[in-house]
């Protein structure tokens, strides 16, 4: 019964009355990428975009994008919670609401924000809810949070193209992916940033559905 009662909490977003309340501090994070060496907090060149992608367990999912060309810099951390500054042990409990994302800084000259969709869409499964395959809990939910009106209408296009792609290769689950505009980004701990350049044997659980994102 307790594992269960925990497994509830941690699968169920919390209230703001619920939520863990958090601190002023943010996290202290290195000012360079440890793969790239380019400024992990900006300024970034003009021109270039961000958006924020979450797709169950960070570690891989920036690795992902991190190897991508025409992205310019990644970093991980936490965004569509309630609680301020989190710490990656507060998030793990669920009580946080936070969703662990990719910050993606990218050239829109080198790669369309269509090439960045159609890869979060199909190296995860966007269709399991408050979990990624053994990652269970609201850190580990599909999630795309955008910075602008253009993005958001792209993405949402792009979610209804990739549900209509699921449904023709007999994948019934609909897609759970949460789009909305960012409302905050924290940055995690400097442990957690490029966690597989630093440790090349680590964990990675992303697993797609093995159906195509035909967007880009």
């Amino acid at each position: 019964m307790f594992g269960f009662d925990t497994l509830s909490k941690k699968t169920v977003m919390p209230t703001a009355e619920t939520a863990i309340p958090g601190r002023d501090e943010a996290v202290v994070v290195p000012e360079h990428h440890f793969v790239n060496g380019r400024s992990l907090k900006g300024p970034y060149p003009d021109g270039f975009e961000t958006i924020y992608l979450g797709m169950g367990c960070f570690w891989g999912a920036e690795r992902l994008f991190w190897k991508t060309p025409g992205v310019y810099v990644t970093a991980v951390g936490y965004s569509g919670g309630m609680t301020r500054n989190p710490h990656y042990q507060e998030t793990t409990t669920g009580l946080t609401g936070h969703a662990e994302v990719v910050k993606v800084v990218y050239d829109p000259s080198q790669v369309t924000l269509a090439q960045l969709l159609k890869i979060f869409f199909e190296e995860h499964d966007p269709t399991q809810g408050m979990r990624q395959g053994n990652d269970v809990g609201t850190t580990y939910r599909s999630v795309i949070y955008t910075t602008n009106d253009a993005q958001l209408a792209e993405a949402k296009a792009a979610r209804d193209a990739f549900q209509q792609a699921l449904e023709t290769a007999g994948h019934r689950p609909r897609i759970t992916t949460e789009i909305e505009p960012l409302d905050i980004f924290y940055y995690a701990e400097d442990y957690h940033q490029q966690y597989l350049a630093k440790n090349p044997g680590g964990y990675c659980g992303l697993r797609g559905t093995g159906v195509t994102c035909n967007i880009a």
